[in-house]
């Protein structure tokens, strides 16, 4: 690239790109007078904890996704943990799960005694890779979690082959794709069992709250029984006899929670379509420097939880990933590494931490992840880079992003000599 037609990079001297407030474009949650009449309506009503606000936002969930029943929880850790114990597994059984994802897509399963048996990301999505994934199917194996990272819907056609042709339950793991579809069929409504989380960074944010999705009834009563105690009373089965007790763990989501994620789902395609033109426009101006911006095939409708694009050092120039992000941030971008460490690589794990959680039967064989490798999950994830995702209005900021990604990339060989310390 001719870099004469460039300014100065601010790490050889020169005067930043971006200079234009940040909040503007990039602050989230949106809450406004909506979200706050909603809040006070609940108070006035004097009901916080059992309000009809809960049923309601249920309602919502199951209508948007097309499934037949949707139970709330306060997050979107104790709906993963109910998805797990509605499939029914057992101790020691075995579910194949992606490592580069949040930790709740996968630990809540070591509290009824599944095995978590780690598996690569495929290229193309950094979804779970179907190939990895078959490699590693034993005897024990029950089922697949399915993340659709950063709102980029998995590999569905080969992951649904594989689980008839192994008879394997899916857990979708859709909390970072609300509004996402593939094949024109909405995240949420993939797996035999579907959550999303509603924390405050997600795309319909509630604070706090998760949502358990399902078509299958046994899965919503042992869902219900698990954790919420109210609700056992309402079942037309025999596990009405279980509304003294639950089994013992309470996961109801507050009404003043669920009174914000039901306006916020509300006003998602607004917000979803804002941030995917913002996104879109600098993905278009990224692509064309040598970035994979992981566009979405065309049966795949994504969204941007967050904004993570792949640098090829080898086709792009000889600056090493950590020199660019350095040189990107003096030019006042945002620039870092992935939001989440790999887990099989995580101390929990391989140091053994998890056996306090994982009590299997006397002489049942355990796990050991210290040995886990994931060669191209971990060489992937160093190519990483993420940036913000541009929620809100823009101000002007998307194009000097793209002027300070210019400007970096056409100095890539005088930038490459020079000593960038950390700020």
């Amino acid at each position: 690239m001719n870099h004469q037609k460039y300014d100065l990079p601010a790490v050889l001297g020169g005067t930043a790109a971006v200079t234009l407030d940040h909040s503007v474009t990039n602050t989230w949650p949106d809450l406004d007078q909506t979200d706050e009449n909603a809040v006070v309506q609940i108070i006035r009503d004097g009901n916080i904890s059992t309000h009809q606000v809960i049923r309601e936002l249920e309602k919502d969930y199951a209508s948007f996704t097309g499934r037949s029943y949707a139970l709330a929880h306060n997050n979107g850790t104790s709906a993963l943990l109910a998805a797990f114990q509605s499939i029914g597994l057992m101790p020691g059984d075995e579910v194949l799960v992606p490592s580069a994802t949040f930790w709740a897509s996968v630990l809540p399963m070591l509290w009824i005694g599944a095995v978590p048996v780690f598996c690569e990301s495929e290229p193309e999505r950094m979804g779970i890779d179907p190939v990895d994934l078959e490699r590693k199917i034993t005897p024990k194996s029950r089922a697949i979690v399915v993340v659709h990272l950063w709102g980029l819907p998995s590999k569905m056609t080969e992951i649904f082959k594989i689980a008839k042709k192994y008879d394997l339950k899916i857990i979708e793991d859709a909390s970072h794709a609300h509004g996402a579809s593939w094949r024109g069929r909405p995240c949420g409504s993939l797996g035999d069992v579907s959550v999303f989380s509603l924390q405050g960074d997600k795309l319909a944010p509630a604070g706090e709250g998760g949502i358990l999705l399902c078509d299958n009834y046994d899965y919503y009563e042992k869902a219900v029984c698990l954790g919420d105690i109210t609700r056992i009373i309402e079942l037309q089965t025999p596990a009405r006899r279980f509304a003294a007790t639950s089994f013992g763990i309470k996961t109801r989501i507050a009404p003043l929670s669920a009174a914000i994620g039901r306006n916020q789902l509300k006003h998602l395609k607004e917000h979803n379509e804002l941030r995917n033109k913002n996104i879109t426009y600098l993905s278009s101006k990224l692509e064309k420097l040598g970035f994979d911006t992981f566009l979405p095939p065309s049966h795949v409708q994504r969204v941007y939880f967050e904004f993570l694009i792949r640098y090829a050092e080898k086709k792009c120039t000889v600056l090493p990933i950590e020199k660019l992000v350095g040189a990107l941030n003096r030019e006042g971008c945002r620039v870092g590494a992935p939001r989440y460490p790999l887990l099989h690589k995580q101390p929990f794990f391989t140091e053994g931490a998890f056996k306090d959680i994982l009590r299997l039967p006397s002489g049942a064989d355990l796990p050991s992840y210290s040995d886990c490798f994931l060669p191209s999950t971990e060489a992937a994830n160093k190519t990483l880079l993420k940036l913000p995702s541009f929620p809100g209005p823009d101000n002007g900021i998307l194009d000097q992003y793209v002027h300070a990604f210019e400007k970096i990339m056409s100095y890539a060989n005088e930038i490459s000599k020079v000593t960038i310390e950390n700020d």
